[in-house]
């Protein structure tokens, strides 16, 4: 197995056998009680070469843990739209930690394993049993790659009727099904310990009110009791706090509320849509456990991106270049061949092609559209041209790049209360060790 993550911390989870996910959470807690503030992790959803570099970077600057929530959109058997398999991407993180000399903990995740979540599996209307039999796969491929959390959250069913939302009860059979399977191959394989994260802050998905919440976690402990499992529980359980895809604001009062009832069950609460949060100060004060970000980041490169090749602009019109790295053109047209600017279309929008729409839609739908096109050969040949351009005038557009997206990331970590964990983390473990 690849050692994408030779910390102390991680050394010291290894020889207790305890999850390391489980572990930072224990330790966190532990340092609550002993009056440091709380600390809620930040997760990053590796959507790109820069953003996975710059998360690195981040973290050694923040001396914190840092985690990488992948969806299977972006990591998986197929190369997803990064273009990275498990193995690849533990493979690369490991390269990136040793180059930027990062030696705090690092966590790898699968971030929303469910069925159908895999775009391809919507798109081409796969049947249950085939959603089902290729995400267990997908899961068995993350086991076999090292990663520490897997996400459970089959709470979309596409075979329900328009408009139709998934039974409570439907979701706990299939998250008990999926953590049998997975804690069943991981102990086969004689595969460490891992951490588990169920649910959802999706409407559909049901974890939006109380009542539902405590009927999940009931469900959910009762179920795998039956299984012979009721040594595997969830660090993590997702909750509706106030964000998502629209709105941006955090909602404490509902928040520790949730808090409060995960606590009963020894889970911490997890957030999603954490991107753009107006008050993510107030994450760790309402005990939050865990937070994603994602599209933020895209939409970062992408003004970086922006702004680089505004600058090339005026270079090429005074003559000191001669040739335009086009790298706008470049992504509209990556974005709109590729088709995944329709998943994020409004109801009002959805007989539209792409031109019809607004200035500001299509500008909004190729920033964060960006995420499932870096990769793209057109796209990857009008960045190096840029970067070369810049590169005349002692310009290190990269490192440019990187720093915007840094600074982002930066604002999460001295939010969430992360700077300098990793010092409390490893002299809490050294003891032991």
């Amino acid at each position: 197995m690849i050692q994408f993550d030779k910390s102390i911390f991680r050394q010291y989870a290894r020889e207790s056998d305890i999850p390391i996910v489980d572990l930072i959470m224990r330790c966190i807690r532990s340092a609550q009680k002993q009056g440091r503030a709380n600390s809620t992790l930040f997760a990053a959803c590796p959507n790109s070469e820069a953003v996975l570099k710059a998360s690195i970077m981040a973290a050694k600057r923040a001396n914190a843990p840092i985690k990488f929530a992948a969806t299977l959109n972006q990591v998986d058997l197929d190369g997803g739209y990064t273009g990275w398999t498990q193995e690849s991407f533990v493979k690369h993180v490991a390269q990136l930690t040793e180059e930027i000399g990062f030696n705090g903990p690092v966590i790898i995740a699968v971030d929303h394993g469910g069925p159908w979540l895999k775009d391809l599996s919507a798109r081409d209307n796969w049947t249950l049993d085939q959603t089902m039999e290729a995400l267990k796969v997908s899961f068995a491929a993350s086991l076999f790659a090292g990663y520490d959390l897997i996400h459970v959250d089959p709470t979309v069913d596409k075979t329900l009727e328009p408009g139709g939302t998934i039974d409570i009860e439907t979701v706990i059979r299939r998250t008990v099904e999926l953590i049998v399977y997975t804690e069943g191959f991981r102990r086969r394989f004689g595969i460490g310990r891992i951490s588990y994260e169920v649910g959802t802050e999706e409407v559909h998905g049901g974890l939006a009110d109380i009542a539902t919440f405590r009927k999940f976690l009931d469900g959910l402990k009762t179920g795998l009791s039956k299984k012979g499992l009721a040594d595997v529980w969830p660090i993590f359980i997702v909750g509706k706090v106030g964000t998502d895809l629209d709105t941006t604001l955090f909602d404490p009062t509902v928040a520790e509320k949730l808090v409060k009832i995960s606590g009963e069950y020894n889970s911490f609460i997890k957030g999603h849509y954490t991107d753009y949060a107006d008050n993510p100060q107030d994450y760790p004060r309402a005990g939050m456990g865990a937070a994603n970000v994602g599209p933020e980041f895209t939409e970062e490169e992408y003004k970086a991106l922006v702004e680089l090749t505004d600058i090339e602009a005026k270079l090429y019109m005074s003559g000191d270049i001669t040739k335009s790295s086009m790298m706008k053109q470049a992504l509209k047209e990556a974005v709109v061949e590729s088709g995944r600017w329709k998943k994020w279309r409004k109801p009002d929008e959805s007989d539209l092609e792409f031109e019809k729409l607004t200035i500001e839609r299509q500008e909004w739908l190729i920033k964060t559209g960006c995420r499932y096109i870096w990769t793209n050969s057109a796209v990857v040949n009008a960045r190096k041209i840029l970067y070369n351009n810049l590169k005349t005038k002692n310009m290190d557009a990269e490192k440019i790049v990187l720093e915007k997206i840094i600074t982002v990331m930066m604002k999460y970590f001295d939010a969430f209360n992360l700077t300098d964990l990793n010092d409390y983390l490893n002299s809490s473990v050294c003891g032991s060790m």
